[in-house]
């Protein structure tokens, strides 16, 4: 069997700029949020926004599960995605979760919700998503007996290579520094979802220490909806938990 490398974010966390690192790889079968259709089209939870559903991808999570345990059996896999799509399913599914080589990427909820936001002003507390993480952290550390490895977008854009070095050492895969610089074009699956990821596909790398151009528009704040305070407020505390178990970057 290969492995099946998942990265657990939430929305707004870098994670698509972070999942476009491990396409340029070129070693890794890689897929675009398989559970966001579980959530999304087969759930129906809400309508989600600049969202074009393939009609040919599985929509309940028995055959998702499918999907890629079946791609893992060919070679080595790669998926991003979200905990909040299916942590209660997760929970229930302990041999899913033992295939899986589980790490987790967070992001400050202050930018993250403001970004969200931008994009879905009918945004749901759950969504933000961070509350979903801390529990999928916390049943996978007491399951697996270790802690998944995170990283925090912040720390990503100040050290790329010492943070993709880290992770790549945590989960066992070879660190590629020509992953880092993207020549390749975006890929086709990326178009269903182009309103929410024009700048990583617009972008040839992760910018070493410099806001991305979302971070330098200061038109949406926490206090634009009355409901983004209360979002951040209740999930900062989830974002400081999992910030404790945040990897340092890995030097040469």
């Amino acid at each position: 069997m290969h492995p099946i490398i998942a990265l657990w974010s939430h929305p707004r966390s870098m994670s698509t700029a972070t999942e476009r690192v491990m396409r340029e790889r070129g070693d890794l079968r890689c897929f675009h949020e398989p559970f966001m259709y579980l959530y999304y089209v087969g759930d129906s939870v809400k309508e989600m926004p600049h969202f074009e559903a393939d009609d040919e991808h599985p929509t309940n999570y028995e055959d998702i599960r499918a999907m890629l345990l079946s791609a893992g059996g060919e070679g080595p896999v790669f998926f991003k995605d979200m905990s909040y799509y299916i942590t209660q399913r997760m929970m229930a599914d302990e041999a899913f979760a033992r295939r899986l080589t589980n790490t987790f990427l967070i992001r400050d909820p202050a930018k993250s919700i403001v970004s969200f936001y931008r994009k879905d002003h009918g945004v749901l507390l759950e969504e933000i998503g961070l509350e979903a993480q801390w529990r999928h952290f916390e049943w996978l550390a007491t399951l697996l007996g270790a802690h998944p490895p995170v990283m925090d977008a912040t720390d990503i854009q100040a050290d790329p290579a010492g943070m993709i070095r880290a992770w790549s050492s945590a989960v066992g895969i070879e660190f590629l520094p020509q992953s880092l610089e993207w020549d390749k074009p975006p890929p086709q699956e990326w178009r269903k979802v182009s309103g929410w990821h024009g700048e990583a596909m617009a972008s040839d790398g992760i910018a070493s220490g410099r806001p991305s151009s979302e971070d330098e528009e200061s038109a949406v704040t926490l206090d634009s909806a009355p409901q983004l305070r209360r979002y951040y407020e209740h999930h900062l505390p989830f974002y400081k938990k999992l910030r404790e178990h945040r990897l340092a970057p890995a030097t040469p």
